[in-house]
């Protein structure tokens, strides 16, 4: 008997894979798959879902003009659960991946589970329960604590006891680091010079709400010194694959100065991450905290991002979060070669300790091109010209749009990024600014020094 299965290549139209062998047919199972962002981490995610096999349609909602490349951009409001249901029901989705936290802070994945129409959908995200490792830096910190996982020192306070935090503060030395402990889009972290700007800052955070809601409670923290990086780690709540590790660059002037942004690059992989420490990451990070989740009970089948301090040679925590970071996901990943949506169904199976994680062995370079002005007051509509240009790098789309007449706008702070590979680093970023160069709209901004830090390891 002939199978008919269905697959997505670039572009949006199905294609069909006629099979003769019913078994391997009655093996693989095809996915109409809704991913939901609109970044340029959903980008990247969304070109990987695209080259799958296992793809009949994707979906991106609400996308931008570079998903529209790779599946179908849908006008959803992705926090109406009720409206994301009736979606997903219409368009017999079985495959359901999230880009962003706030949706899996809000409970989709819940919506999911207790729903009986919706309950054998695969949907690849934590949690509330798990997701509140991101949604809430007291309870992650406290997670940790738990479980025996290096990370600063801390104490969390509120309103109510702010006269203790001043006290705590005065028994840190310089830098001080002050966290909301809510979402509050990447803004929410403080690294402040002296005791009486800390002191000020915490005011406004805890009498004030600076962060709204986010910051009804914050957490202070002990600067560890070092240099960052990123460890991202796919698992099912009890098994998990260690992904690239990659490098972002937060601040938005070079030499990493000037204010935090969403992130103005990033590379992958990071020189000092070897074989020694990245064993160091495993055994003292990713393990116990991949068993605590299962010790704890905790519905877990997704990404967990541990932003990491390297300090003296050992790792420790900075952060968790709950998905894959942007501009991290634009470089690791291209370098996996396996099949992500096969990943994503073994995730979901609790099956990934039978995966195998193929990769891409050159370094990846991405740099960040980002609205004028940015991250503060910055001007939409900008038209973008160049890309036809662009040859040897991939361009994945963060902030961007098409209007009526088709000519690819600005539509955001950060609008587009450039990944590029090559055998070692200078290359791959001699070739990325290669192609940054090519691109340009109205007073377009990036930053120059993106893995300069790194040439030296």
């Amino acid at each position: 008997m002939e199978i008919i299965m269905h697959q997505v290549g670039k572009g949006k139209d199905d294609k069909t894979v006629r099979m003769q062998d019913k078994e391997m047919a009655e093996h693989y199972t095809s996915y109409r798959i809704l991913l939901i962002g609109s970044g340029g981490r959903e980008h990247a995610m969304a070109a990987s879902i695209a080259r799958s096999p296992r793809c009949a349609k994707l979906f991106v909602a609400p996308g931008n003009a570079g998903t529209a490349e790779c599946g179908e951009n849908v006008a959803l409001a992705t926090d109406d659960f009720n409206a994301v249901r009736q979606f997903v029901l219409e368009n017999h989705i079985n495959m359901v991946v999230v880009g962003p936290e706030a949706p899996l802070v809000a409970g989709l994945a819940d919506n999911f589970a207790k729903d009986p129409l919706l309950k054998q959908i695969a949907f690849i995200g934590p949690s509330q329960r798990g997701a509140m490792l991101e949604g809430s830096k007291d309870a992650a910190k406290a997670f940790m604590m738990r479980h025996n996982v290096p990370t600063a020192a801390y104490r969390t306070f509120t309103r109510e006891n702010i006269g203790e935090a001043f006290t705590f503060l005065e028994s840190l030395q310089p830098p001080y680091v002050l966290k909301a402990d809510g979402l509050a889009a990447g803004k929410g972290v403080l690294i402040l010079p002296d005791l009486e700007t800390a002191r000020q800052s915490l005011r406004e955070m805890l009498e004030d709400a600076k962060f709204g809601a986010a910051s009804a409670k914050v957490v202070i923290e002990e600067f560890l010194c070092g240099i960052e990086l990123s460890v991202f780690v796919l698992t099912d709540g009890e098994h998990y694959l260690i992904l690239p590790s990659a490098k972002d660059y937060k601040r938005i002037g070079e030499g990493d100065t000037g204010l935090n942004t969403g992130g103005m690059g990033s590379i992958s992989p990071v020189p000092f991450a070897n074989e020694d420490f990245m064993s160091k990451v495993e055994e003292r990070i990713v393990r116990p905290t991949v068993e605590g989740i299962h010790a704890e009970g905790i519905d877990y089948k997704g990404f967990i991002f541990v932003g990491l301090m390297n300090r003296g040679g050992d790792p420790y925590v900075i952060e968790y979060n709950v998905r894959m970071g942007d501009p991290e996901t634009e470089s690791v990943f291209p370098r996996i070669q396996s099949d992500m949506v096969e990943l994503f169904e073994q995730a979901w199976k609790g099956t990934l300790d039978k995966a195998v994680l193929k990769v891409n062995p050159q370094t990846a370079a991405c740099v960040m091109m980002v609205a004028g002005g940015y991250p503060e007051k910055y001007e939409k509509g900008k038209e973008i010209s160049g890309l036809d240009k662009v040859e040897g790098s991939l361009v994945f789309h963060a902030g961007t749009k098409r209007d009526e007449r088709g000519c690819l706008r600005s539509n955001g702070g950060r609008v587009l990024c450039v990944t590029s590979f090559a055998d070692n680093l200078q290359e791959a970023l001699d070739k990325s600014y290669a192609s940054v160069r090519k691109i340009n709209w109205e007073d377009c901004y990036y930053r120059r020094d993106i893995g300069q830090d790194l040439l030296g390891y």
